[in-house]
């Protein structure tokens, strides 16, 4: 992704049919400060990047919050501050290094360092890098500000992640088919071989050749030398449609519960439970902790080589004294 081709595409969205002058003006510029920035001799800070939106008639907080799948507290009030954007981004690189994050946006860690305490602000196409390297989800960040379909720099990666969800969405073990096409051994076979799927992920010889079938029909996989593999693996975040996430975490909680070792339990695989009691304030505790459990997991993936295992994760953390809501 060019991120200062796409800022200036974004803040040419915001301006919509109006003139650079006028929405200039409305921002409260006497120059013609759109024009610096749509054409990358200037950018705006995050800060005033989030107070453009604002003024755009974009309910960034909310956008923000449906991004997040959380109401933090530090989205009440104006968001267009820096100490906003700086918690915005500690969020979420979650358990990731300062190191890492300057490492895979290729910026100095002094740097990375200084918008994470808000003692500096990113410009917009840093902003975006930022987004991109601690979470993955920059396409979903843009879709709080913009339908990204709209901007030709992320078009087609939009409708990539699309058909990512669409197929996710309905066939789950889809993605973990794409995993294992990413495995060392798949990828040492002479050819394709029907089946190989299916028996390393333990599932029905049809799910393996549904779920083919339509990662390939989707363009999700592509065949290179009689194997297949991946086109483009986005990371498909089910926030935006949070029906279709309990749906998959549904899914996925049962086909942990069918794995449940009971006669051979297989002391590779882990499933342990804890029942307690806990003041409010632990449990708000122990909520932070499994928090950071799994975004210290997610930085450890994202960072893992070589591809060797397909590996599932269910984590549970809920109050049972509580009625479930309907």
């Amino acid at each position: 992704m060019r991120h200062e081709i796409l800022a200036a595409e974004l803040i040419r969205a915001l301006r919509a049919s109006r003139s650079q002058t006028a929405f200039s003006r409305h921002l409260g510029y006497r120059c013609n400060v759109l024009y610096t920035w749509e054409s990358g001799r200037r950018w705006p800070t995050a800060a005033t990047f989030l107070r453009v939106a604002q003024r755009a008639k974009v309910d960034v907080a909310a956008g923000l919050r449906r991004f997040l799948g959380t109401s933090p507290r530090w989205l009440q009030g104006d968001v267009a501050q820096p100490e906003v954007v700086a918690r915005l981004l500690e969020e979420l690189r979650g358990g990731m290094s300062i190191v890492e994050l300057a490492r895979r946006i290729g910026t100095n860690r002094v740097s990375v360092s200084r918008w994470l305490h808000a003692k500096a602000e990113p410009r917009l196409p840093e902003l975006l890098r930022m987004v991109e390297g601690a979470s993955s989800r920059l396409l979903d960040f843009v879709a709080v500000f913009v339908p990204p379909q709209d901007l030709p720099e992320c078009e087609e990666a939009w409708r990539e992640l699309e058909a990512q969800r669409q197929v996710a969405y309905g066939l789950p073990w889809s993605h973990a088919v794409l995993r294992a096409l990413d495995l060392n051994e798949y990828r040492a076979l002479p050819q394709h071989e029907e089946g190989w799927l299916s028996n390393r992920l333990c599932i029905p010889l049809e799910v393996e050749r549904i779920c083919m079938q339509a990662l390939a029909a989707s363009g999700l996989i592509v065949k290179r030398r009689k194997r297949w593999r991946a086109h483009k693996v986005l990371t498909v975040d089910t926030r935006a449609n949070p029906q279709a996430g309990v749906m998959l975490k549904a899914h996925w909680a049962n086909v942990g519960l069918s794995r449940l070792p009971v006669l051979e339990p297989n002391q590779e695989d882990l499933f342990s439970y804890n029942l307690f009691t806990v003041s409010e304030a632990d449990w708000r505790r122990v909520r932070d902790l499994h928090i950071a459990y799994y975004q210290e997991l997610r930085s450890i993936v994202v960072a893992s080589e070589p591809a060797e295992r397909v590996a599932l994760v269910n984590v549970q953390l809920m109050r049972l004294d509580e009625p479930v809501r309907s």
